[in-house]
């Protein structure tokens, strides 16, 4: 068997459930947010470079905090065209001001609204590229330190980057996806390839119950693998998203385990 050994029991009893939002352009076309903020501990919106616009970060942002969820800078590629999910090359340099950029848009409307950027999500192609990349890590740590405010990252247990952040005194909060099929290696299989997102309510209940409990759960190719997790996601754009997020929730409920934010 594969992959990253689970904690322990007693501190998987309690887990974070976060969604990406704030993916379209304008205020009034938020999509499933509305309700999977009901849901969700943890809210990781987008800050403009992949998806979301001024509007709909302060929609977004104002429907956190209603509902008691907390912030994440949900940073990216300069790609809206591809939605961040196209690789880029860009220097270490270009990725710290991007970052930086990103953060600090957020946090404006979150000051607004009585509140701060808790932490720090990659989405797409960096949240992927950075896990093997440690100048990429290296400059995303940069950026999370420069800025200050003891914010975390959010990241996937694998890859080189998990060093990165601790020689450089990141705190990195563990994530796993319910609604995303695993590589044996316990890396995310790729959305060009079939069956690489999970859009079964029943599936995602169990595979994320798993997950909170440190137990198993099936990678492609049938091999069991262990994900430990601190955070587990639903994306807001998986087909079904607020079905997923409920059965989710009654699943973790009925297996006893808390929902609380991380941060």
């Amino acid at each position: 068997m594969t992959g990253v050994a689970a904690g322990t029991r007693s501190r998987e009893l309690v887990i974070d459930l976060n969604s990406d939002m704030g993916e379209a352009f304008g205020a009034y076309r938020m999509g499933p947010d509305a309700e999977l903020l009901q849901l969700v501990t943890s809210a990781n919106i987008a800050c403009g470079f992949h998806a979301g616009d001024p509007r709909t970060m302060e929609a977004t942002v104002a429907g956190a905090v209603a509902a008691g969820v907390a912030i994440g800078a949900h940073v990216s590629y300069p790609d809206l065209v591809g939605f961040g999910r196209r690789q880029m090359k860009i220097s270490a340099d270009e990725l710290v001001t991007d970052v930086l950029y990103q953060i600090g848009a957020l946090e404006a409307f979150a000051r607004r609204h009585g509140t701060s950027v808790r932490y720090v999500k990659a989405h797409g192609a960096l949240y992927n590229d950075l896990v093997d990349d440690e100048t990429l890590a290296g400059a995303l740590a940069e950026a999370v330190l420069t800025y200050g405010s003891g914010l975390s990252v959010l990241t996937m247990p694998a890859g080189t980057s998990l060093e990165v952040f601790e020689k450089a005194g990141v705190p990195v909060v563990l994530e796993a996806f319910a609604d995303r099929a695993y590589t044996p290696a316990g890396r995310l299989v790729s959305r060009k390839e079939p069956g690489s997102v999970i859009t079964d309510p029943a599936a995602v209940a169990e595979r994320g119950r798993r997950l909170a409990l440190g137990e198993p759960i099936e990678a492609r190719g049938g091999e069991e693998l262990r994900v430990q997790a601190r955070s587990i996601c639903v994306h807001s754009d998986t087909p079904g998203s607020v079905a997923l997020a409920v059965a989710l929730r009654e699943s973790l409920t009925a297996a006893g385990v808390q929902v609380k934010a991380f941060s």
